[in-house]
């Protein structure tokens, strides 16, 4: 095992980035949503022929009746997304409004309620944060717990990540990374939700990273989650439920990018190596993983 840090986890004070320093990975934590909800599929809480107004009941009317939980694990869903990516957006202007207010998912349903539907269900892929936001009220509506007490339970104590968890943005600890703006040395606590939900933000490691990958192809869902439901050519990518998925090869990727927070971290299934590249910058991941990945 290798690990190289380079860079401060805090600017102001000159703290070091070392290879305990926690850092924010965005949509990366996306594959920690789909791991929970399949759990409840297997506990039979769920299905993946699920509708989501089945549970929803009366709240986000505008989301289409035949709308299941593949579709929102596999982005194919076609509801309206609060941080619509298929748009152009930069990561350093964009703002949810009052984020400080965003503490659990259940708080997130008028930032999703009231956004038109994209295309019908199943048509297409089209990633979709809000689709993991509901994929969280889903799992917490039908399991009786609270979004991250059923990651901790089902995904990050089983893989011993220790060092992984749902921190607040507006008091992270000593041993977190500060986010900052591209270009700038302001930090991201205004541009993002303070506690993370079903679409990302949760904070680990590299070795932390390393823990979840061995576990994950230890168990039983790996094959699951890495089956191909969609190339999407766009990102010279395929997508499982929850993953990325190498166009050519069985290597299986999680990637986020957010205001301050980029992250990729691969894994090849046939020889055991995991790269994982963290970085409290936007651009900061991507050239030092595409010169790994090459």
């Amino acid at each position: 095992m290798v690990h190289v840090t380079t860079g401060l986890a805090n600017r102001a004070y000159g703290v070091p980035n070392t290879v305990d320093t926690r850092f924010g990975i965005a949509s990366g934590g996306k594959g920690f949503t789909a791991l929970t909800v399949l759990s409840l599929i297997h506990e039979g809480k769920l299905a993946l022929d699920t509708t989501a107004r089945s549970v929803l009941g009366d709240d986000l009317p505008l989301i289409a009746d035949d709308v299941t939980v593949e579709h929102l694990l596999t982005h194919t869903s076609g509801i309206g997304d609060y941080l619509d990516e298929e748009g152009d957006w930069e990561a350093n202007d964009y703002m949810i409004g009052a984020v400080h207010t965003l503490t659990t998912t259940e708080a997130f349903l008028p930032l999703l309620d009231g956004i038109p539907t994209k295309f019908k269900a199943g048509e297409r892929f089209g990633y979709c944060n809000g689709g993991y936001v509901v994929l969280a009220l889903l799992a917490e509506r039908v399991s009786g717990q609270g979004y991250h007490d059923l990651v901790r339970s089902r995904v990050l104590c089983p893989a011993d990540m220790t060092r992984t968890g749902f921190l607040r943005s507006d008091e992270l600890p000593a041993d977190a990374a500060v986010g900052y703006l591209e270009g700038l040395d302001r930090s991201n606590v205004f541009h993002l939700p303070v506690l993370a939900t079903g679409d990302g933000g949760i904070h680990t490691t590299a070795g932390d990273m390393s823990k979840f990958w061995r576990a994950l192809f230890a168990g039983g869902d790996a094959e699951l989650v890495t089956r191909p439901r969609h190339d999407v050519p766009e990102e010279s990518l395929r997508y499982g439920l929850g993953f990325w998925l190498h166009q050519t090869s069985d290597t299986v990727i999680l990637a986020g990018y957010d205001a301050g927070e980029s992250f990729k971290s691969t894994h090849d299934p046939h020889t055991g190596t995991t790269i994982t590249v963290l970085s409290n910058t936007s651009p900061g991941a991507w050239p030092i993983a595409r010169a790994l990945m090459s």
